[in-house]
């Protein structure tokens, strides 16, 4: 086979592909094992999707507060069962709508949040108590935080009984998104802080989203998708644990996410080895005993970078395949996007349309009937430990260069990332 044809069958990783796979492709020291059970790779419950499907979030936030809460209103009546809070630069930058450096960002992108009266008017009519709601916020997490709980308390709320999650991620802003304020040391004190409070005052929330979504998004391979998460993950978790306090009590609300993107095959294993990689770096690296401080709980996205101006009906089917990748490799939430968006924000009708994919996956397609439906498949399983080994290749790299903090300062992943990118690019360009 010659090395154009190698190049084709391979994986958007650049993991090769043979012609077919057979039962050597199991490594017998990793047999998938059960859902619910250490590492984890076929699910993180018992039952998974026949207990609980799960959550259906749409990604919302533009203008006002009264335009968010107009959308978020038409999305629960729609069937969402979760809502997901997009937020304006000056936001996420702790800019006040009338400052100087906010002007032509102010409601774009996400919804302008000055105040706590803002925040109301964000949620009026929407019970906090009775949905869980995400938060895409890393800077400024502790100020929208501490708004949502005082608004959740205005409305008579049990805070002990509200869910949700804070983005609270800072360190991939410094690889892939830009939305820092403060140096990384700083920036880790507060993430850490949040951590104590909420485990002691918000026992529900999730206090920290650890995003490879947007590392994916600025062009890294799915197996630098997952190392570069974790490397953070460990940051953070590093972090707290110098602090005093306990893995086993705050590993068990820490979520992730990821994205979901074109390689069918290579994602569902993605998830998969995800999984297994997380509840092994808990247990041995941070001697977790609680099962539940090892279950990799993680939200998706699909892919924004994949979608494209022309024929944006294309976008739907593309959307489709991410979501069922998601779902097959066992998601605990699931955003899919709209087909106009690269064109412009949503229309309620694509909105609506993006809903409804996950609706028809989830009470239609028979996917969601058993667990891990590709678990055993030789293709799957290799496919599975390959990811996995090149993410523990990047995690060693990290932890020798001193952690993820010096790595960042370093520019080390910013330089992969523009180096897959641009391979990406280019491999576009020639065809």
């Amino acid at each position: 086979m010659d090395n154009k044809n190698d190049r084709r069958f391979a994986t958007d990783s650049g993991i090769p592909i043979q012609q077919f796979y057979g039962p050597e492709a199991f490594r017998p020291d990793d047999e998938p094992g059960y859902p619910g059970e250490y590492p984890f790779t076929r699910g993180i419950y018992p039952t998974m999707y026949r207990g609980r499907l799960w959550t259906m979030r749409q990604y919302a936030g533009f203008g006002s507060a009264e335009e968010s809460n107009r959308r978020y209103k038409y999305l629960l009546q729609q069937g969402i069962t979760g809502l997901s809070v997009a937020f304006d630069l000056p936001t996420q930058m702790g800019y006040d709508s009338d400052d100087p450096l906010s002007e032509g960002e102010v409601g774009k992108v996400g919804v302008a949040i000055d105040s706590l009266e803002d925040m109301e008017r964000l949620f009026e009519g929407i019970k906090l108590e009775a949905v869980t709601t995400s938060m895409t916020i890393n800077s400024t997490a502790a100020i929208l935080l501490a708004m949502y709980v005082a608004v959740a308390k205005k409305q008579g709320a049990e805070v002990g009984k509200i869910s949700g999650t804070i983005q609270n991620d800072i360190l991939k802003e410094y690889i892939a998104r830009g939305t820092y304020i403060y140096p990384p040391a700083p920036s880790l004190r507060l993430v850490r802080d949040i951590f104590s409070y909420c485990s002691s005052n918000l026992p529900k929330w999730n206090t920290i989203s650890i995003s490879g979504y947007h590392i994916r998004e600025a062009g890294a391979t799915a197996v630098q998708e997952l190392s570069f998460t974790f490397a953070n993950a460990i940051a953070y978790a590093d972090s707290a644990v110098e602090a005093g306090l306990d893995f086993d009590e705050f590993g068990k609300q820490l979520s992730f996410f990821f994205n979901a993107h074109n390689d069918f095959f290579e994602e569902v294993a993605k998830f998969r080895a995800a999984r297994r990689i997380w509840a092994k770096i808990a247990r041995d690296r941070f001697k977790a005993k609680n099962p539940d401080a090892m279950k990799l709980r993680f939200h998706v996205q699909t892919a924004g970078s994949t979608l494209t101006a022309q024929q944006i009906d294309n976008n739907v089917v593309r959307t489709t395949l991410q979501a069922l990748a998601a779902v097959i490799g066992g998601c605990q939430s699931l955003h899919t996007n709209s087909r106009d968006e690269a064109l412009a924000l949503p229309t309620e009708e694509s909105a609506r349309l993006a809903l409804r994919t996950q609706q028809i996956i989830a009470s239609e397609s028979g996917v969601a009937n058993t667990i891990d439906p590709f678990g055993g498949s030789y293709f799957v399983e290799k496919l599975t430990d390959e990811i996995e080994s090149g993410v523990w290749e990047y995690i060693e790299k990290i932890d020798k260069m001193g952690g993820a903090v010096k790595s960042i300062e370093a520019g080390y992943q910013q330089g992969e990332i523009a180096r897959s990118a641009y391979e990406y690019q280019h491999s576009i360009e020639t065809k």
